[in-house]
Parts: structure tokens; C-alpha cells; sequence
């Protein structure tokens, strides 16, 4: 269904005047994504803005988020003190359905479960005006890209891979619920001008290689944090060869590498999906202007000029990969694998294969998942392990029904887990994971985490395409190369799979009875948004506490960690997703995942008040109880992963009161500032050596707080000595206010009350 297509057609109207007057600004040549981020700044532009260092206003087109995230974000927005939202705006039930036993039985508990807080959402949307999709009505990034998304738009997402809607040509990026709920109050968003990446795709993909492959290439090479500040924008004759859904697979992982989005070009595949998907008037309103939604041809003619960095691949050459265990970016080539695995010890054989999710959900993948699975009855073959299905929306569910997808798959005995996010998030029951067995599985999703599927930290997860996860679950082997390996039959014979075929949309047409949708009310000043005070799920909130105006001293470590910390480190997902509308108790998990450098133990840190050992919460609830803050130091890439703002929050609840790391994720440290913290980096990296476990730290220079001006951190060691380090901060003028004031929502509610 078309939505927005007033909002859009402005767009288009305006967009060729305002990709001119940036053109004519700048004197070159324009990428696409610079077309698109100059057509939606807040202001006109009147200079050209540096790349990786100016800070900039924009106005994005919607707001996506998802029920996990918008919890928090709507409990914000009700206290900015608008009666409806500034911009088109969604909230997307996907994350509180566990996957346990198939999709009726799953549906049906979440809907029980969780329904307190379904309904909050659904109130808090009709009151203010946001469109409400059902639980069961598909994954936020599916639903997007189905619905919303549109070239050369740009939107934001409480959820790290809004970045999907890229495939559709947008430019479209994961934030926290405080951004979401800046943008829904109608005031600008603030983002550092990003730093352009340009991969350059030649050649076609072919055989077993998916566009899946593409993205995991691309992770080997950046790694994890090879993105971070920077847009991805992919062209070239392999780009425009690709479906739309498989552009939207390579967008939606880019969050793995952590770009700040990936986009690409608008072409006709993108034409042909709007079409599909009954957007035939957005589809005529964007050939209209198709010159002006790809890059100038100037761009991809001499990509080096204007990109920071390029990246060429041969679609032709590519081979699939399998990404892991326990990082996305950890890449290795199918006809690598088996060397790899036995120099690695990794456990070989694979237990369940699980395809689907917002990465990997669309038609053409299930049909070419499909295609594999004909195979397991055709060539007499049996499935060696589980198998699982997600779709991503209803509407793919319901066509591939129709088409006899999941009779096939039924066939071969697999499980259909309900349209939701399910075990790529942790919501995954799995029987036997409590026992913490080393097992393998394989998936198509995007992230790959120790504990991130199922809770253990010995499950050895790949990451993959749907068709090679698909072939991997039939060998149940991680080492079987379906490009050059055989398989043996149930009746003994040496059987080879065919490469996988399939549809790029459906041939009969896109089909659904009920895609889920709930329009809010036309005037929501009636609607009552009720939230038990006693409630276990939901808590309103009070304001955080501003600056005292000093220098913040005494603060004690609480915390030293070691290695990667992602948001999943810091904020679980899986069984806590229950609490994201509930701060108290969610912080309950502040931490617990993170290794401590002087123990290598995760949740077991010293209290300085006690000399004991115990659970990083309950330590710094001691710390809260006593008036004393205290102070997080981390490793490289901190907060790596998803955009789950309660990995900032919670500590600010509890009373943490800076994170000093040797690197930040962006969305992540970008959370820290909303919420007042401090987000620091070591000057040198080599002054996390140290810090102490009894250290108490002292931070001196905040009463001169300055974008660019470093800090004094005062180290005072048990020992009775101390030394003094330097470390450095991001923050512009705007954002040190969000310090002073206790946080950025503290200003939304000063400047709201002030006017009325």
C-alpha cells in the first residue's frame, strides 16, 4: 500500500532545485548520498560541509521503531508536550515474540505475555498520531522497505538496521529513542557530516552467490568498526544487476560494520519493487526524476575523486562466505571453511540452520532457499539438522504460503517461527541451551555474538546466505562446499545439490488478507495513554538530575572491561526485552555481559565500599545508595552493535556518571550524550593500562567544558599515588548543553513549557 505520497511527492518536487543549489555550493560533481543529505538539511547549506568533522542539521522524512526501542522513545516523547507527531512516524511489534514452537502457538504467548505492553504502544500511537503495526505483522525492516521506504528519502529507526531501507535508495540510519523523539517533536536532527565509502560491484553474481555474499566480504574487509562515520554507497553494473530485496540484505548489515547506512543508486529494480508492492505512483514519481537519484555521472565515472575510500569486487569472482564464530566480521570463503574450522577447532557439526529474519526475509530468498529444499525429497536426501524459517512480514508469509513454500519446507520437517524477530535477538526458546554445550549453527541473519541467539556462550554461530545456510542444514556440516562436494543419499548413493534458482518478486503477485496495520485516531486528544504504577513492564520517567557545575570527583571504577562490548554486553536482549519499558528494572542488566579486565569473569566486579565481589548492578546500586558516582572504562568500538539507548540510560539511572573508552560505536556514544553523560576517550590509548581496579577517579575541567578542549582525568591509585591522564571528547557546543542540563530531553521540556 502507498503511504506518505503527499510528503513524498514534495520531496520530488523539491529535490532537483535543492540537489542543484548543493552541486553549485560544493563546484563538483554530487555522489548520491550528498544529493540526498544536502536535500534534507534543516537549513539551506551556506558552505560546503567538511566531511568526518562538521556537525549538521537535518530534517528527516519519518521515524521508524520498533516495540523493544519505542517503549522508551514514546515515554520520552510524552513528556516533549506535543499533541501529535511532527513527522510520519510507525511502531513495529517484532521483538517480544519468542520463537519456540512455531508461529500460532508463539503468537498467541506474546500476545498474553505481553500484552500490557502492546497495548501501551497501541494507545500511545493512537493518541499521537502514529501508525501502529500488530504483533505478527512483520519485522520493522520489512514492513519499511514494503511500505515506506522510497529513493532518495531519508528517515531514521530506533533500531541499528533501519539502515535496510537503504536498498530502496534511501538514506536511512539507526538512532536511539531520544533522537527519535527529537525528530517526532519537530525540532532538527544533528548528525556529524558523514564520511563516504564507495564500493564499486562489477560483474553478476552467479551460482551459489548471494547478494548476502557481497556484505560479508565487504565486513571482512572494514571490520567491525571499518564504517564507523561514514555512508556506504554502492554502484556499478553489479549493483545495478541485483534485486531491490538484496540490496536492502547488504544495506542491512552495513550496521555490522558500523556505516552510519549504506545506499545505493535508484534503478529499475527498485522501480520494479515499488511496483510490486503497490507503489505504482511513487514508481512513476521517481523515473520522473531518476537522473537526480544516482549519483552525477562525473561520480561513478572517477569514483576515487570523491569517495574518502573505495572498494572494488568482482560479483563474477565472488565466492559465498560464512562470517564467525562470534563476530560478523570474521570472513571465510566456502572452499576455505574446512581448513579453517580444523586450525580453529571449531565444532563442525552444525545443529540447526536458521534462515529468514530483517536481513534476509524477502521473496527471493525464500524461493531460492525453497529451490534447495525441492532437492532434499527430489535426491532422496534427509535434513541432518533443525531447520528454521522467519518470515519477514506477513505479506511474504501469506504469498509464500500461497506459492507452496512452506509445504516444501513443512516437507523436509521445518519449523516456522512467527513474522518477528525471534531468534536473531534472542528470542529464541531453544531446548537444551541452558546446558551450555559447544554446538554449531548457522544463520541469515546479521549479528553473531557469543550468547546473541540462544543464550549460550559456547553456541558457535556463522553467518551466511539463506541458500547456503539452507545447503549446510541439509549436510549438517559446516565444512560441505555445495559448489564441489557430494552428499550420500538414504540409500547410499552420491547425490550433488543443484545451485539454488528462484523469483526476484512473485510471479502471481504479492498477497495478503490482513498485513496488520492500525491507523491512529484522527484526533487523539481523547485517547487516555493509562500506565500502572505498579507495573512490572512500564515506568514513567522523572527528569534526570543536571549538573552540579563542578568538576565531578571521587567517582569510583566500576567497572574495567575487556575485549569487545557491545550493547548486547551492556543491555541484554533475549528474556530482558520484557523490561524496555521499564528502567528500573531493566538496569538489572546493566553490565552483566562484560568481561572485567582484572578477572576475565563477566558480572563480578569488586565493591569498593566492601572489598566484596559481586554482580556489576547490585555494586552500583551501592554506589547510587551512597551518593558516590562512579565511572565505566571500556576497550575498542564500545557499544558496537545495536541502537538500544538503554545501554546508555541505565547506566544514568543508576548514577554512573562517565564511560571512558579507547573507542566509541557512533549510535552509541551519540545515546551517552543524549542522556547527559560523559563520553570520553583516552588521549592515548595506552592509558587504559592504567587503570586500577581500586582506582577513584577525578575529572577536572568541566567548569571550562569546550568542543575540542580535552579533559583532565586524576587517577588515585590504592597505594595512596596518582597520575594524571588526558582524555579527549566529540562534543559541539549544542551537546555539552545536553550535559549542563541533565540531558537533551531537559531542553526539549524547558523550551515546550517556556512557550506554552
Amino acid at each position: 500500500m502507498a503511504f506518505d505520497l503527499d510528503l513524498i511527492k514534495k520531496v520530488y518536487s523539491e529535490f532537483e532545485q535543492k540537489v542543484n543549489d548543493a552541486r553549485q555550493l560544493l563546484g563538483r560533481p554530487l555522489t548520491f548520498t550528498e544529493k540526498i543529505l544536502y536535500a534534507h538539511l534543516t537549513n539551506p547549506a551556506i558552505r560546503a560541509y567538511d566531511r568526518g568533522v562538521d556537525y549538521v542539521d537535518f530534517a528527516p522524512d519519518r521515524v521508524a521503531m520498533q516495540d523493544a526501542t519505542a517503549q522508551m522513545a514514546l515515554l520520552q516523547f510524552m513528556q516533549a508536550g506535543r499533541a501529535k507527531v511532527a513527522v510520519p512516524s510507525t511502531v513495529h511489534c517484532d521483538h517480544l515474540i519468542m520463537a519456540e514452537t512455531g508461529a500460532e502457538a508463539d503468537l498467541k504467548h506474546a500476545n498474553t505475555e505481553s500484552k500490557e505492553v502492546f497495548d501501551f504502544l497501541a494507545s500511545v500511537s493512537n493518541k499521537y498520531g502514529i501508525g501502529f503495526w500488530k504483533p505478527g505483522a512483520g519485522i520493522i525492516h520489512q514492513v519499511v522497505l514494503e511500505n515506506y521506504a522510497f529513493p532518495g528519502g531519508m528517515m531514521i529507526g530506533t533500531d541499528s538496521h533501519t539502515v535496510n531501507a537503504g536498498g530502496l535508495g534511501m538514506v536511512a540510519i539507526g538512532v536511539g529513542g531520544a533522537d527519535a523523539c527529537d525528530v517526532m517533536a519537530g525540532l532538527p536532527w544533528e548528525l556529524k557530516m558523514p564520511k563516504l565509502i564507495g564500493v564499486k560491484l562489477t560483474g553478476k553474481l552467479n551460482g551459489w552467490t548471494a547478494p548476502k555474499d557481497v556484505i560479508l566480504k565487504v565486513a571482512g574487509i572494514l571490520t567491525v568498526k571499518g564504517g564507523t562515520g561514514c555512508i556506504v554507497e554502492y554502484f556499478g553494473e553489479g549493483a545495478i544487476s541485483m534485486s531491490c530485496t538484496g540490496k536492502g540484505t547488504i544495506c542491512n548489515m552495513g550496521a555490522e560494520i558500523g556505516a552510519t547506512t549504506s545506499t545505493f543508486g535508484y534503478d529499475d529494480s527498485m522501480s520494479r519493487y515499488l511496483k510490486a508492492t503497490g507503489r505504482e505512483e511513487i514508481a512513476a514519481a521517481a523515473d520522473a526524476i531518476a537522473q537526480h537519484l544516482t549519483a552525477d555521472p562525473e561520480v561513478y565515472a572517477n569514483p576515487e575523486q570523491y569517495f574518502d575510500q573505495l572498494i572494488e569486487i568482482n560479483l563474477d569472482e565472488l565466492e559465498p562466505h560464512l562470517n564467525g564464530p562470534f563476530t560478523p566480521d570474521l570472513a571465510t570463503p566456502i572452499s576455505k571453511m574446512k581448513e579453517v574450522a580444523a586450525a580453529n577447532d571449531w565444532p563442525t557439526k552444525v545443529e540447526v540452520g536458521l534462515i529468514g529474519s530483517c536481513t534476509n526475509s524477502s521473496y527471493e530468498d525464500i524461493s531460492r532457499a525453497v529451490s534447495l529444499a525441492k532437492q532434499v525429497n527430489e535426491k532422496g536426501l534427509k535434513t541432518k539438522a533443525e531447520f528454521t524459517i522467519t518470515p519477514g512480514s506477513e505479506q511474504v508469509r501469506y504469498t509464500i504460503e500461497r506459492d507452496g513454500f512452506l509445504d516444501t519446507f513443512n516437507k523436509i520437517g521445518a519449523t516456522v517461527f512467527a513474522n518477528a524477530c525471534g531468534p536473531c535477538i534472542g528470542m529464541w526458546n531453544r531446548v537444551g541451551a541452558e546446558k551450555k554445550e559447544k554446538n554449531t549453527i548457522v544463520h541469515s541473519f546479521n549479528r553473531n555474538f557469543a550468547k546473541r541467539a540462544d543464550g549460550n556462550p559456547n553456541t558457535y554461530a556463522f553467518v551466511g546466505s539463506p541458500e547456503i545456510v539452507t545447503a549446510l542444514a541439509i549436510a549438517g556440516d559446516l565444512t560441505f562446499n555445495p559448489l564441489t562436494d557430494t552428499l550420500i543419499n538414504e540409500k547410499g548413493e552420491t547425490v550433488k545439490l543443484d545451485p539454488p534458482t528462484g523469483e526476484e518478486l512473485p510471479p502471481r503477485g504479492f498477497a495478503v488478507d490482513d498485513p496488520g496495520y492500525q491507523a491512529p485516531a484522527a484526533d487523539g486528544s481523547g485517547v487516555q495513554v493509562i500506565v500502572d504504577p505498579v507495573s512490572k513492564r512500564l515506568q514513567l520517567l522523572d527528569p534526570f538530575a543536571p549538573w552540579e557545575g563542578t568538576d565531578l570527583k571521587g567517582l569510583k571504577l566500576l567497572i574495567k572491561a575487556k575485549g569487545k562490548c557491545t550493547t548486547d554486553h551492556i543491555s541484554m536482549a533475549g528474556p530482558w526485552l520484557k523490561f524496555r519499558g521499564h528502567l528500573d528494572n531493566i538496569s538489572n542488566n546493566m553490565l552483566i555481559g562484560a568481561v572485567n579486565f582484572f578477572n576475565d569473569k563477566t558480572d563480578n566486579i569488586k565493591n569498593q565500599l566492601t572489598g566484596e565481589y559481586g554482580a556489576v548492578p547490585a555494586t552500583q546500586r551501592d554506589y547510587k545508595a551512597a551518593g558516590i558516582g562512579s565511572i565505566v572504562v571500556g576497550d575498542e568500538n564500545y557499544g558496537e552493535g545495536s541502537s538500544r539507548e538503554h545501554a546508555a540510560m541505565e547506566p544514568r539511572h543508576l548514577g554512573v556518571r562517565a564511560v571512558l573508552v579507547k573507542s566509541f560505536a557512533r549510535i552509541h556514544e551519540t545515546n551517552l550524550k543524549k542522556q547527559g553523560m560523559l563520553a570520553l576517550t583516552f588521549a592515548d590509548k595506552d592509558d587504559y593500562d592504567k587503570i586500577q581496579e581500586d582506582d577513584v577517579v577525578d575529572i577536572i575541567g568541566l567548569t571550562e567544558f569546550a568542543p575540542g578542549k580535552p579533559l583532565t582525568l586524576v587517577l588515585h591509585h590504592a597505594d595512596g599515588t596518582a597520575e594524571d591522564i588526558q582524555v579527549n571528547h566529540t562534543y559541539n557546543q549544542q551537546q555539552i548543553e545536553w550535559f549542563k542540563a541533565g540531558g537533551a530531553l531537559n531542553i526539549i521540556r524547558k523550551e515546550f513549557a517556556a512557550k506554552n
